[in-house]
């Protein structure tokens, strides 16, 4: 089976036990928080995606990550790729089950990188604007990255609108150069 084939049809398998379970938008929220958890932490990534520690030490962790702060259903997910040695190809997973839980909806998936969390009425005002601008409707997934020193930067498929504080100065750089 192809990697492409493999991940849609994980993706897929859990996308329909959280649609089933109930918890499909709280499921995709903390999976896709998770995932992206798991981009940003080369330790946690190797102890999860290294075949030679033990199934039961990679499942702990998982446990101790996600146990009291996620659902039991996304911590069954997790843990179930896991378990099967396909942790490498979790954010992938996650990310094909974002896609079709927006595309249940309509809409599609702006990866929202900001350096503090944003309320729900900024998320609401953010997913009106780059409707907007892309003429789609938006479902915002927003990463908190410390990185970004103020202001966003948002995905939305191929295209990136950078409205961090930094773009900004350099594009005033740029222009005074």
């Amino acid at each position: 089976m192809a990697d492409d084939a493999r991940i849609d049809g994980y993706a897929n398998a859990l996308f329909e036990v959280a649609r089933v379970e109930g918890s499909l938008s709280e499921v995709e929220d903390e999976l896709f928080r998770f995932a992206r958890t798991l981009e940003g932490n080369d330790e946690l990534r190797g102890v999860l995606t290294d075949a030679a520690v033990p199934s039961e030490r990679r499942l702990g962790v998982v446990q101790d990550l996600l146990g009291d702060k996620a659902s039991p259903v996304t911590t069954a997910l997790v843990s179930f790729v896991v378990a099967i040695g396909r942790a490498r190809d979790l954010p992938a997973i996650i990310d094909r089950l974002v896609q079709r839980a927006a595309a249940e909806k309509s809409r599609v998936v702006a990866n929202v990188r900001s350096a503090i969390p944003l309320t729900d009425d900024q998320r609401d005002r953010l997913a009106e604007a780059l409707g907007k601008a892309t003429g789609k409707q938006v479902e915002v997934k927003v990463v908190v990255d410390p990185t970004v020193m103020g202001g966003i930067v948002a995905e939305v498929g191929d295209t990136v609108i950078d409205g961090t504080v930094r773009s900004r100065l350099e594009q005033l750089r740029a222009a005074i150069q």
